[in-house]
């Protein structure tokens, strides 16, 4: 485990869970511009290309004209309108995705200051299972994890029981 590594609990869990299903000698698109995380994957071994900061509900081309063998999208289906539009553009047969899960006792997240980042879709497990369904993809594995904080009150004593976190591997049928 990367215990204190990363400074994100969601790193561990995630790159835990993308060593366990990609080789890192797949070739890997990760839907976004490059991040943190992106930077994560490069430095244990994973050859990472990010889209480039287009608006993909209105255009996948940087999807569509993809060779990567493998496409990442670690909480962005949140932020899109159409996540629908964009799992049926992927060519690549495999599939990492992970989103926050909508919590019962707190509203989708909205920043104030930047209308790009709000949540369109808080999605249940079974949702985002659906939409994958729907669009031509297997679930192969699943996880989902929480997302404590040192806050005291009754949504923070939730966070440490109630999963955060939805993380999927899945192949093309």
């Amino acid at each position: 485990m990367y215990e204190g590594q990363y400074p994100h609990k969601r790193y561990n869990h995630t790159l835990d869970f993308l060593k366990t299903h990609i080789s890192t000698e797949s070739s890997i698109l990760d839907l976004g511009v490059k991040n943190p995380f992106s930077e994560v994957m490069q430095s244990n071994g994973y050859n990472v290309e990010n889209t480039g900061g287009e608006d993909l509900d209105i255009d996948s081309t940087a999807i569509e004209n993809s060779k990567a063998d493998v496409i990442t999208a670690f909480e962005i289906f949140e932020h899109l309108l159409s996540p629908f539009t964009v799992l049926k553009s992927i060519k690549a047969d495999k599939l990492v995705i992970s989103v926050p899960l909508r919590l019962w006792f707190a509203p989708a997240y909205r920043s104030k200051t930047d209308m790009r980042d709000r949540h369109y879709h808080e999605f249940e497990d079974w949702q985002l299972d659906w939409l994958l369904e729907k669009t031509g993809w297997k679930i192969i594995d699943r996880k989902k994890w929480t997302n404590p904080t040192k806050k005291i009150g009754f949504r923070p004593l939730l966070r440490w029981f109630t999963p955060r976190y939805y993380i999927i591997y899945a192949e093309r049928v």
